[in-house]
Formats: structure tokens, C-alpha cells, sequence
């Protein structure tokens, strides 16, 4: 990777997140961006620090890792750090990229990271691709991103909306937001991803793409706003 992977520690325990601190500076290719000592001074953090990664801890004061995890839009990718392994289940169903068990041995730990390392090396080599392929009809067809205007999800199914064509695929939005370059998409709303090179215009809480209208959610307005004003 070019540059090194940001990221945020968040735990209740002191020593627990200066262990973690210590660990990471030992590693060349992360970069450590915070420490935060529970889920709400995290949110308030990503505000205005946005990372790739965070190691959360999963039983904290007030919001615990999970229920952050099931609440925040667009989270960074997850290494929970944890003393207890009975959320494990829960974790990858929130598709963490590790589950850490305290304590945390530095050879565990490095583990992790080139896991997380791995993640984003195969991410950035999908977002330099210009195109991804689906399967629809029993078939893989292939859907070139300039092409696509918007995205909308129903339930285990998304359409995708092409200049030319419309395709159904089995898949989430959650899914196929992680197959998408970063860069050229944002998602609007629950249900709803759109090409931010093909809007149009917003007015209120709606873009307009050539013919179509997608909603924006209040949770999700000031991400949408920020990414098209870059």
C-alpha cells in the first residue's frame, strides 16, 4: 500500500488502550489517528477524523462495539479487541476483519494487522479496476462504473440503474457498497447508492439523476454533501 492504513483505538481501559497504542507504533503501516475511551467519543472522533480501521473494544460504558457498529452509516472496517469470546458470532456477522481476545499477545496482534493490510491492498487493487461483474439471469455480466447512475436495494436483491439498462442481482447494499470505488459513490440512504459523478442536482433531501429521484436520509445529508463538495 502507498499509505498507511489510519486508524483509532477505542476502549474503556487504560492500559488497555496503551497497550494497543504500543502496538502499533511498532508497525510500520498503520497510523495511529486517536484513543477514545467509549462509542460516543468515538462518533464525535469521526466526524471530523475519518479512518480505515478501528480496534474496538466490545464492552464499553453508555453504547457497547456492536451496538455501535449496528447504529453508525458507513462505518471504517473493525478489529474488535475483547475479553469475551461469546460475541464472536456476532462480530463476523458484522463482517469485522478480527476478533481479538484479551489479552493480546503482539503476535496475535500482528496478525490482525496484516489481515486488515490484506483487506485494503485487495480493496485498492478493485478500485482501480473501471468495472465490476455481477450475476444476473444465471449469467456474469459485466457493469462498467461510468455507467451506473444509481443503486437501490430490496431486501437480498439490489437493482442497478445504467444508462441503458437496468439490472437485478442477489446481493445487499452493504455488499456491493464494499465493491465500489470509494471515490465515485456514496451511499444516500438505507436503501440507496449514487453515482456522484452522475448527480444532476440536490434539492432538500433528493438528488436528481437524469429522469430519477433519490432520497437522502437526515442521518446520511452531511456525508452526501461533503463528498460531492471535494
Amino acid at each position: 500500500m502507498n499509505n498507511p492504513i489510519s486508524c483509532i483505538i477505542t476502549d474503556d481501559e487504560p492500559y488497555a488502550r496503551k497497550g494497543l497504542q504500543g502496538y502499533i507504533e511498532k508497525i510500520d503501516f498503520l497510523e495511529l489517528r486517536g484513543s477514545c475511551e467509549d462509542a460516543i467519543e468515538l462518533s464525535d472522533l469521526l466526524s471530523h477524523q475519518p479512518v480505515d480501521l478501528l480496534f474496538l473494544d466490545i464492552q464499553m460504558p453508555f453504547i457497547s462495539g456492536i451496538e455501535f457498529l449496528e447504529t453508525v452509516q458507513n462505518p471504517p472496517k473493525v478489529i474488535f479487541t475483547t475479553a469475551f469470546e461469546q460475541y464472536a458470532i456476532q462480530g463476523f456477522e458484522l463482517e469485522v476483519i478480527d476478533y481479538l481476545l484479551k489479552p493480546i499477545s503482539y503476535d496475535r496482534f500482528i496478525k490482525a494487522a496484516w489481515k486488515a493490510r490484506n483487506y485494503f491492498e485487495l480493496k485498492q487493487c478493485k478500485d482501480q479496476l473501471p468495472y465490476l461483474f455481477v450475476k444476473t439471469n444465471g449469467r456474469l455480466e459485466k457493469i462498467v462504473f461510468d455507467d451506473i447512475l444509481f443503486i437501490e436495494g430490496m431486501e437480498n436483491y439490489v437493482a442497478i440503474y445504467c444508462r441503458d439498462k437496468k439490472i437485478i442481482t442477489l446481493s445487499t447494499i452493504k455488499a456491493l457498497l464494499e465493491k465500489l470505488p470509494v471515490k465515485r459513490f456514496i451511499q444516500t440512504h438505507k436503501s440507496y447508492i449514487a453515482s456522484i459523478n452522475n448527480i444532476d442536482s440536490i434539492e432538500g433531501n433528493i438528488i436528481s439523476i437524469q429522469k430519477y429521484r433519490v432520497p437522502i436520509s437526515k442521518y446520511l445529508r452531511k456525508s452526501v454533501l461533503e463528498s460531492i463538495s471535494r
